[in-house]
């Protein structure tokens, strides 16, 4: 072992303080609205709560766990993100392998690579979209909720360029085999991919999830919003309308405050949750990258 000197120890040292801070400042908006969902109805109308509960209650989630409307807004979200993360992550791989081949194996690559770009640079607005979803008789479903994003054209050039960084030799062996291309990419190419494929993933997954505004244009009840487009009118527009007569009753007992900061909660939640799940394909993928040359 090599003593590291006194410069590399104060930089060590510099380092670990820097990103602890940076840790810190990113969980402490967290961490207060956890508290003040755990809070009591007038410390948290008051402004009380700074970064632990005051008067410790579990009425705010006894409240949200009730509330039809919000299992079924989340319900529904769920929904979208295994659809929409399942039917994303399959078009990019499909699209993303054959456009990671050079001209010669693929005549028309470049061509249809703009194709795809230009839909980055370019787009048919709004209007043309509403008019689109309403045309296929999309409109009120999950699937215009789906379908319109299904072609994650970022994913697909991350995805090409993590299949053009593994080695060509696993190709022409498995393809000197007699394995197909289709063959080469289930079996060599995906399950090289796993780093690439768990950041896909979780870029799909956090887009479905905290996507709001197409659910308030596509959805023409209230009882069909996701979670965020439901947390936008409920929190975000105050529009009590979404909220049944039972819901409205029970919020004589409960701070509208504490409320909403246990819906915010609960709705960052499953992305927290499954964040850390996904952490070990990135350092993995950090770590062949270094070494692999």
């Amino acid at each position: 072992m090599i003593k590291p000197s006194t410069g590399r120890t104060v930089f060590l040292v510099c380092n670990y303080v820097f990103l602890t801070l940076l840790a810190f400042l990113c969980l402490l908006p967290i961490v207060n609205v956890f508290s003040v969902s755990l809070s009591a109805a007038s410390a948290s109308e008051a402004g009380l709560v700074r970064l632990w509960p005051v008067r410790f209650t579990w009425k705010s989630y006894e409240y949200v766990l009730g509330s039809n409307a919000f299992l079924q807004a989340m319900l529904i979200s769920f929904k979208r993100v295994l659809l929409g993360s399942s039917i994303s992550l399959l078009l990019t791989v499909l699209i993303a392998y054959p456009l990671s081949k050079e001209v010669n194996v693929f005549r028309w690559r470049t061509a249809y690579a703009w194709f795809f770009v230009i839909t980055i640079l370019f787009s048919g607005g709004l209007i043309p979209l509403y008019m689109v979803v309403k045309a296929l008789g999309l409109m009120d479903t999950i699937w215009s909720l789906v379908l319109p994003s299904a072609v994650p054209v970022f994913l697909v050039i991350l995805m090409l360029n993590f299949f053009r960084s593994l080695p060509k030799e696993l190709e022409e062996a498995a393809l000197v085999d007699g394995a197909s291309h289709w063959r080469t990419m289930t079996s060599i190419y995906v399950p090289l991919s796993l780093p690439g494929l768990a950041t896909c993933t979780l870029f799909s997954m956090v887009g479905h999830w905290n996507a709001w505004f197409d659910g308030l244009i596509f959805m023409n009840s209230t009882e069909h919003y996701p979670l965020q487009s439901y947390l936008q009118t409920v929190i975000v527009q105050s529009n009590l309308d979404v909220l049944n007569q039972v819901d409205l009753l029970l919020m004589q007992y409960v701070s509208d405050r504490s409320v909403k900061a246990a819906q915010i909660f609960i709705g960052a939640l499953p992305i927290l949750i499954v964040y850390p799940f996904l952490q070990r394909y990135f350092v993995k993928g950090i770590v062949v990258g270094s070494v692999k040359q």
